[in-house]
C-alpha cells in the first residue's frame, strides 16, 4: 500500500476530510481503477459540501464495483446507501438494481432497491422489490410499515390498512408505532373513513414527543426567530442595497417559497418542465449563507443587526458565496433562470431581501385550513420546522406565526413578488402559469402542461412527490371540509388569515 493511500486512510480515521480528499485524488491519478479510493473520495467531497464532484465520484465508483458482479455486492450496497443519503436517488436506484441482480439472495439489496424506487415514484416496482426483501428476511415492524406505505402508493389501501392495524396491535416500539399511525391516517383518508383519521394523527403526535429525533429540536427556536425577525427588519434595511448590488456571474436567483404543503412542489415541477429553468429542490443554500454571515460577524446580535453592519465588500462576498454553493452542489448551470426552492425560506425573507433585493420572489398561497391539515397529516423528516406541526394546535399556531411574518415583510420588500394562488392554478392552470412565466420573463411552452410526466421517475425532495407525478386534479382543494369538526380548536387562530387571504369562511 503506498504512502499517500495510508495517509488518506489515517486522515479519514480522524475525520479530516479536507486532508484526505487531495491525497485520494493523487492516489487515483496513479491508480484510476482503485474503486475503493474513488468511493472514499466521493464521500469526502460530499462531506465537504462539494456534492457535484462527490456524487460523480460515488457514481463512478459504483459503476466500477457493479462491473465486478457478485464479488463486489457488499461495497456496491454501501455505495447505494451513500447515494441515497446524499440525494442522488436516481443513481442509487440504478445501482441498487444491479446489486440485487448480482446478489439475489441479499435482503438488504432488495430493501435498498425498494427505497430508491419508492422515492422516484415507481410504487408498483418498489412494492415488488420490498416483497422480495421480506421473503428473504423476517420482517420487523418498520419493514411492515414500509410495505404498507408501498401498498397504499400502489393503489392497495385495504391491504395497507390491514397490515398497519396488525402492526399496531403488536405494540411495536415507539418509532415504528409513530410511522404506523401516520401511514394509517393517510390510508384511512384514501378509504374515505374520515372520522378515523384524526385519532391516528393525535396518537402519532403523542409519540413524536417521545422520539429522540424530534426531542432534539427546540420547539421554541423557530417562533423565537420569527419574533426576532418581526421586531428587527424594516424597509430601510430591506431596501438598503436596492439598485446598488454588485454584478454577479448570472441573473439573480428566483426564490420559490411559502409554507409546508402550500403548493411549492407543484410550482417547482411546473417550472422545471420549462427548458430555460433550473430548479434547486429543497437545498439549504440560504441557511448556509445565514451561517456564513454569523461566522463573519460572531457578535451576539440579531441577523438584521449583522446585516446593517455589512459593508459593500461583505455583501459582494456573501453573494459570491451563494453562487459558489450553487456550483459546488450542481455544477455549471446552463439555463438562464435559476430557481431556489426551499419552502420555508419564508422565515429568512429578511436575509433574502437584504442580500438579493433584485431577486424575484414567488410566494405560493393556499387556503390556510388545507395547508394546516396537510402539514399535520404528512410524515416528514424531523427538523426545527417540521417538529412544529406534529400537534394540531401547535401546527395552526406556527402557520399563523409564519404568515404573520409574511404579511408584515411583504410590503417592506423591494423585491418583485408574484403571489401564486394554488386554487387558481388548479382551476385555471394555463392562465395562472402564463402569468407566472411572464413575471419571470419567460414564454409559454407546451412542456409545462405535462409537468407530471417529468416528475414520474424523478426524485423530488418533498412529501408531495406522489401527487406531482400525476396530472393536476382538484381533489386537494377544500379538503379541510371533510374534517370540519376538527377545526374548532384552531378556528380562532386560522379565521383571521382565512379572511385576510380572501378564502370563504366555514
Amino acid at each position: 500500500m503506498d504512502a499517500e493511500r495510508t495517509a488518506a486512510q489515517a486522515a479519514l480515521e480522524r475525520d479530516d476530510l479536507a486532508a484526505a480528499a487531495p491525497l485520494l485524488a493523487r492516489v487515483l491519478e496513479r491508480s484510476p481503477g482503485d474503486a475503493a479510493a474513488r468511493a472514499w473520495l466521493g464521500q469526502c467531497l460530499c462531506g465537504l459540501d462539494r456534492q457535484f464532484e462527490g456524487l460523480r465520484a460515488l457514481r463512478e465508483a459504483a459503476a466500477q464495483f457493479a462491473a465486478q458482479g457478485a464479488a463486489a455486492s457488499l461495497p456496491l450496497g454501501e455505495l447505494v446507501e451513500e447515494l441515497l443519503h446524499w440525494g442522488d436517488v436516481e443513481a442509487a436506484s440504478r445501482f441498487a438494481e444491479a446489486a440485487a441482480e448480482a446478489a439475489p439472495g441479499d435482503a438488504a439489496a432488495w430493501r435498498r432497491l425498494a427505497l430508491g424506487l419508492a422515492q422516484t415514484n415507481r410504487p408498483a416496482e418498489a412494492l415488488a422489490a420490498q416483497e422480495r426483501a421480506l421473503a428473504l428476511a423476517p420482517p420487523d415492524a418498520a419493514a411492515r410499515v414500509f410495505q404498507a406505505s408501498l401498498e397504499a402508493d400502489a393503489g392497495q389501501p385495504e391491504a395497507a390498512r390491514a397490515r398497519l392495524a396488525a402492526v399496531l396491535a403488536g405494540q411495536p416500539e415507539p418509532r415504528a408505532a409513530f410511522r404506523a399511525h401516520k401511514e394509517l391516517a393517510r390510508v384511512l383518508d384514501q378509504l374515505r373513513r374520515y372520522d378515523e383519521v384524526f385519532p391516528q394523527l393525535h396518537a402519532a403526535g403523542a409519540l413524536a414527543a417521545r422520539l429522540p429525533e424530534y426531542r432534539a429540536h427546540d420547539l421554541r427556536a423557530m417562533p423565537a426567530l420569527i419574533a426576532e425577525n418581526r421586531t428587527s427588519f424594516d424597509a430601510a434595511l430591506l431596501r438598503r442595497w436596492q439598485g446598488r448590488v454588485p454584478p454577479g456571474p448570472r441573473a439573480a436567483p428566483v426564490f420559490l417559497l411559502g409554507f409546508l404543503r402550500s403548493g411549492t412542489t407543484l410550482t417547482q415541477q411546473v417550472l422545471a418542465a420549462h427548458p430555460a429553468v433550473f430548479v434547486s429542490d429543497e437545498v439549504n443554500l440560504i441557511p448556509r449563507l445565514l451561517r456564513a454571515l454569523h461566522q463573519r460577524d460572531p457578535a451576539r446580535l440579531p441577523t438584521a443587526d449583522k446585516l446593517r453592519r455589512l459593508d459593500a465588500a461583505g455583501l459582494a462576498a456573501l453573494r459570491a458565496l451563494y453562487w459558489q454553493l450553487v456550483e459546488d452542489r450542481f455544477g455549471p448551470i446552463t439555463q438562464p433562470v435559476f430557481v431556489d426552492k426551499l419552502t420555508m425560506n419564508t422565515i429568512d425573507l429578511g436575509l433574502i431581501g437584504t442580500l438579493f433585493p433584485e431577486a424575484p420572489i414567488v410566494f405560493v398561497q393556499r387556503d390556510p385550513r388545507d395547508v394546516c391539515l396537510s402539514a399535520f397529516q404528512q410524515l416528514m423528516v424531523p427538523s426545527p420546522v417540521t417538529v412544529q406541526v406534529q400537534e394540531w394546535r401547535r401546527a395552526a399556531g406556527f402557520y399563523a406565526e409564519v404568515m404573520g411574518w409574511w404579511r408584515q415583510v411583504r410590503p417592506l420588500l423591494g423585491n418583485p413578488v408574484f403571489e401564486l394562488r394554488y386554487e387558481r392554478a388548479v382551476a385555471g392552470f394555463e392562465a395562472e402559469i402564463r402569468a407566472l412565466l411572464g413575471f419571470l420573463g419567460l414564454g409559454w411552452v407546451e412542456a409545462v402542461r405535462d409537468f407530471h410526466r417529468g416528475a414520474a421517475g424523478r426524485y423530488i425532495a418533498s412529501p408531495s412527490r406522489r401527487q406531482v407525478a400525476q396530472p393536476l386534479y382538484a381533489g386537494s382543494v377544500a379538503r379541510w371540509r371533510r374534517f370540519a369538526g376538527e377545526f374548532a380548536p384552531v378556528e380562532a387562530t386560522l379565521a383571521p388569515l382565512v379572511e385576510a387571504f380572501g378564502y370563504p369562511p366555514a
